[in-house]
């Protein structure tokens, strides 16, 4: 390859008929044959901006023996359209080792999370029952779960998939559940706040993120609720006294959250503030995954590419704003009415 002295481009910036050089991780690597039985590769290349699919037409099976999934490769190639889909064509690619800057991988949160990790915080501070914010302070107290929740991701694709994700995330549903709880006086504020704070930090055992986001032995094989479960026992075990129904509600709270068994929920919600928290959970999750998907979308137009996960496109952009127009742009009622209903006269623009 070429000296090093090109810049990394930016998958969020690549466009058409560009030459494009960087280095990418390797999100996915498959192998494939042309209609003439001639082996190719397909890639998906990511950095801290996005994902690309690539190709490999030439020499894939000598160039495939060079990288695995999570590797980073230096990549040459040229970017087109592929039913109306971007993708590149490598020329040229090789495996880096000693990554002097692991960051321009892995997306990371745009918050900051030393601020959320204060306002989460002092949003658990306000626990007014003395017994469930001791359960909250001991996760906080607790320097190595605190270390992994601020940088693990909520997931692994769809929403907060990044670094710091699950702290967006918990914090997000923790000022919902506030605000759901004030607005419903029939909930009990201590508890689906506990609840909002605890639904999800299984995923800290759950999820491994190194160079890419993958599931845990753990994970794979109990998942993050019943992770979660045996988080909030842990830290029970270590207190007296604590009242026999508030855990069993809020480990109930945990089970439950995804709220449906099509989605992987030991258990439906059957308590109000267990509905309240898949519902919340379930807005924030699907909120932050559409706004990436539209963010990312490359489809020219106003409608993005077909989403497979919810069955349809989206329309991109918010309502055109009319405060700049001045009134004597604006036809009036009688010139508007002339120009919908009257004929045009040949030559008439």
């Amino acid at each position: 390859m070429k000296g090093d002295s090109n810049p990394h481009t930016w998958i969020s910036d690549i466009r058409e008929d560009v030459q494009v050089r960087g280095q990418y991780l390797v999100k996915g690597k498959r192998t494939g044959s042309t209609k003439k039985g001639d082996p190719f590769l397909s890639l998906t290349l990511s950095d801290r901006t996005g994902e690309l699919e690539a190709k490999v037409w030439e020499r894939a099976e000598d160039l495939s023996r060079l990288f695995n999934e999570g590797d980073i490769l230096e990549i040459e190639g040229y970017a087109s359209s592929y039913r109306g889909q971007l993708q590149l064509t490598l020329s040229d690619l090789r495996a880096v080792e000693g990554i002097e800057e692991p960051d321009l991988f892995l997306e990371v949160t745009s918050q900051d999370v030393t601020k959320m990790t204060s306002q989460l915080r002092e949003i658990l501070r306000g626990i007014e029952h003395p017994q469930i914010r001791e359960l909250a302070e001991g996760f906080l107290a607790d320097r190595h779960f605190m270390a992994l929740f601020k940088k693990a991701p909520a997931a692994k694709s769809f929403h907060h998939g990044y670094i710091g994700g699950l702290l967006e995330h918990t914090l997000s549903v923790c000022q919902m559940a506030l605000m759901v709880a004030g607005h419903y006086p029939d909930l009990d504020k201590d508890l689906l706040v506990a609840g909002a704070f605890l639904h999800d930090v299984g995923k800290v055992k759950e999820l491994a993120f190194g160079g890419l986001i993958e599931y845990t032995d753990e994970g794979r094989l109990l998942g993050h609720l019943t992770l979660g479960v045996s988080m909030v026992d842990e830290k029970l075990a270590a207190m007296a006294g604590f009242p026999e129904e508030i855990g069993l509600r809020l480990k109930h709270l945990i089970l439950s959250h995804h709220g449906e068994y099509a989605f992987g929920s030991p258990k439906r919600p059957k308590f109000l503030e267990a509905f309240a928290l898949h519902l919340i959970d379930d807005l924030d999750a699907k909120m932050n995954g559409l706004k990436r998907f539209m963010d990312r979308d490359r489809q020219e137009g106003n409608w993005t590419d077909f989403n497979r996960l919810f069955e349809r496109y989206f329309l991109k952009g918010g309502i055109r704003s009319t405060a700049d127009e001045s009134p004597d742009s604006i036809p009036g009622r009688g010139e508007m009415q002339h120009g919908l209903f009257s004929v045009k006269k040949a030559g008439e623009q």
